[in-house]
C-alpha cells in the first residue's frame, strides 16, 4: 500500500497566502467610525482652559491709554470721549506728534472693564484701525487670577 503526499491529479495546490479582504473591510469600518465620532467628542468635552500669567508691560510716555468703563464710556487718558470723531481726532494728533518727533508709532493700550459690552471695545478698535495705528494691546490685571 502506497501513500501519496502532495496534490493528486484532480486537486489544486494549497493556497498559502493570507486573504486581506476582511482585514481591509474592518479597517475601513473603523476609519469611518473614527471620522464620525472624533468631531463630536472634541466639541462636547467640557474643559477648563489654563489661565495665562501676564507679564507686566513697561508703560512708556508715548503710549496711548484708552479706557472703557462698564457703562461703555470711553476715556482718552482721563478725558472723556464725546463721540467717535473726537476719538479719531485725538488718535490722529497723537500719531502725527510721534511722526514729527521721528518716534515709532505709539501703542494704544485698551483698558476695558471686564463687565463692559463688546460694542464700545469694537468701535474703539475700528477707530484705531481707521486712523492707521497698528499696535494695540489689552491691559489686564495679573493679580486677579
Amino acid at each position: 500500500m502506497a501513500m501519496q503526499i502532495g496534490p493528486s491529479e484532480g486537486e489544486e495546490s494549497l493556497n498559502s497566502t493570507i486573504n486581506t479582504t476582511p482585514l481591509v473591510d474592518v479597517m475601513l469600518v473603523l476609519l469611518i467610525i473614527f471620522l464620525i465620532t472624533i468631531p463630536v467628542v472634541t466639541t462636547s468635552v467640557k474643559v477648563q482652559l489654563p489661565l495665562e500669567k501676564n507679564a507686566l508691560r513697561e508703560t512708556k510716555p508715548e503710549n496711548i491709554i484708552l479706557s472703557i468703563s462698564a457703562q461703555g464710556q470711553m476715556f482718552f487718558y482721563d478725558a472723556r470721549i464725546k463721540d467717535m470723531e473726537d476719538l479719531k481726532d485725538k488718535l490722529r494728533r497723537a500719531r502725527d506728534a510721534a511722526k514729527k518727533a521721528d518716534k515709532p508709532q505709539p501703542e494704544v493700550h485698551i483698558r476695558g472693564d471686564s463687565t463692559s459690552n463688546y460694542e464700545p471695545v469694537g468701535r474703539a478698535i475700528l477707530a484705531i484701525q481707521e486712523v492707521g495705528l497698528t499696535k494695540v494691546a489689552f491691559v489686564t490685571d495679573p493679580t486677579n487670577q
